[in-house]
């Protein structure tokens, strides 16, 4: 049996805040924001690569806002995804190295936590 890991949902606390956060500094596609009702706003974004999404807004989770640690994305290059989240004004951790692979480490605007991995070469 196949699955595929298809939407993650974030905890945010500002729908607006974090869509611009993760749209325009973190480089995330806008796939969907829609206003069901009163109670659901459903905003999915994609990484730019990705097969799986994020979803928040209304009505999506009841998880505290910055709740949610260790997403972590892949990145062929540690050190180009370091400067281009800085230079959008993303604070990101220094690359830190470890025997699994080349780091960086951010949060969202609501404190939700990110990592992206720069894998090891293979032997």
């Amino acid at each position: 049996m196949d699955m595929k890991l298809e939407l993650i949902s974030i905890p945010v606390s500002d729908a607006d805040r974090a869509k611009a956060f993760y749209v325009d500094r973190f480089g995330f596609v806008a796939e969907h924001d829609h206003t069901v009702s009163d109670d659901v706003r459903f905003i999915q974004l994609t990484p730019p690569g990705s097969a799986c999404s994020i979803a928040f807004g209304r009505g999506i989770t009841d998880a505290e806002p910055g709740s949610v640690a260790g997403l972590q994305l892949t990145v062929a290059d540690a050190d180009a995804a370091h400067a281009e989240l800085a230079a959008r004004g993303v604070k990101v951790s220094d690359v830190e190295e470890f025997p699994w692979g080349r780091f960086v480490f951010l949060a969202d605007p609501d404190g939700n936590r990110w990592s992206l991995q720069q894998l090891p070469a293979r032997d």
